[in-house]
């Protein structure tokens, strides 16, 4: 008895190892190549697109063998198809190793093909691949995705899937680009009720000196001045879509404003500038917070249905260039206050008004509250937020309280040191 147990023990034991590896249907390095962005350009002919890969090597740079030093780390082609599934086989006419979506982070499309209608037809391609994540972040470039991708040349971070993380990353944290992932346009253009906002890009940087601009408002990207060596590409604002197609822009300030309001954004750390109550001429500078949600009251059931929103932000003042001290007394404190509040306020509204007037529709999140103030989905339908949202009476307060003024709350006064 115990010696066929040992037999059957071995054989389970030989059994195991034989399914242990699980290495049959894996692919090396050596026959990879990794596309880190894919670019969609209008094609002149009907019923196609232009499609850009933004390919790494990711044996470059490794020690596993010494002629993969030699190779080339990125390079870009372009393939004209009618989808973004095919396109892998087909560039394997000219790509000889398997090509892998599991490092594509972004998806650029150009401004051309944005404003398309049948750009909706080509995008929706990519909720059929499985391996195109929806976390990707859709772009859109001013000029043509290829040129966008081809141009883009980072002087600090040269692995290029490193220099889209962390620049998307920061742009979201401080709210000068959106979050743009291919899940929230999906799901924002199947509601039919609320415009998407996707990243808008840059390498071709204006180079006017009568435009010149020091800090984001009212700017795009390419309309914001650098000197010095840097990055060649800007990400800043919004494009605006409606119904799966490009309407318009928004300004890093503008977008700001509605990843404040929105709830389904979340911003940490929002540095500006407004001008110096104190004195005329100066800005200080204000870190924003929002610490919670706006707080959101609809009345829908009148001939002029009402939005009531209330913002509260917790702002630090970080700069005092008057040198007037304004922590030092509750005046000023108040003042000041008020200043701020009414200085958002004007902002936010008028982006609010924007939306409205422009856009016919908005960014804000609004309408999954005003479902909750119909009993049924068919009575919310006939209400037809869409078409009514642009009549409605909509305002914003900002609710604002202090937090730090500086780490030195009081410094000498100009007239003190001059004297």
């Amino acid at each position: 008895m115990g010696h066929q147990l040992k037999i059957i023990n071995i054989v389970i034991m030989i059994a195991a190892l034989s399914i242990l590896p699980g290495c049959w249907d894996q692919t090396g390095l050596d026959k990879k190549v990794f596309v880190i962005g894919l670019g969609m350009d209008k094609s002149e002919e009907s019923g196609k697109i232009e499609i850009t890969y933004l390919i790494s090597n990711a044996e470059t740079g490794t020690t596993q063998a010494a002629g993969a030093i030699q190779e080339t780390g990125i390079q870009t082609i372009t393939i004209r198809a009618s989808d973004l599934i095919s396109i892998r086989n087909t560039a394997n006419a000219v790509i000889a190793r398997e090509i892998s979506y599991d490092l594509l982070q972004v998806i650029v499309v150009s401004e051309e093909l944005a404003r398309e209608k049948d750009f909706i037809r080509f995008i929706y391609n990519a909720s059929k691949d499985r391996e195109i994540k929806r976390n990707a972040f859709l772009m859109v470039s001013k000029e043509k995705a290829a040129d966008f991708l081809a141009n883009n040349k980072p002087t600090m971070l040269t692995r290029p899937h490193k220099f889209y993380e962390n620049m998307m990353r920061r742009g979201i944290e401080t709210g000068l680009i959106p979050d743009s992932q291919l899940h929230h346009f999906f799901r924002i253009t199947e509601e039919d009720a609320n415009l998407f906002l996707g990243m808008y890009v840059t390498t071709e940087i204006k180079m006017d000196k009568e435009k010149f601009r020091v800090n984001e408002n009212d700017a795009l990207a390419g309309e914001m001045k650098f000197e010095g060596k840097t990055n060649n590409a800007e990400f800043l604002g919004a494009a605006v879509f409606l119904e799966g197609q490009m309407i318009g822009t928004f300004s890093g300030v503008e977008n700001r404003i509605v990843m404040l309001i929105n709830k389904a954004f979340e911003t940490t750390d929002i540095l500006s500038v407004y001008p110096d109550p104190f004195m005329e001429g100066y800005q200080m500078a204000i870190r924003l917070k929002k610490l919670k949600d706006s707080d959101v009251h609809l009345d829908l059931s009148k001939q002029s249905p009402k939005i009531r929103v209330t913002l509260p932000l917790v702002a630090e003042v970080m700069s005092d260039p008057g040198m007037k001290n304004p922590a030092e007394s509750k005046e000023k404190i108040d003042k000041i206050r008020r200043y701020l509040e009414n200085e958002i306020a004007d902002q936010v509204n008028g982006v609010v008004k924007k939306t409205q007037e422009e856009y016919k529709a908005e960014p804000f999140g609004w309408s999954l509250y005003a479902r909750k103030e119909f009993r049924t989905l068919k009575e919310y339908m006939a209400f037809d937020w869409m078409k009514t949202y642009p009549r409605m009476d909509v305002e914003v307060d900002v609710e604002l309280r202090f937090g730090e003024f500086g780490r030195q709350p009081k410094i000498p006064t100009y007239e003190g040191i001059r004297d």
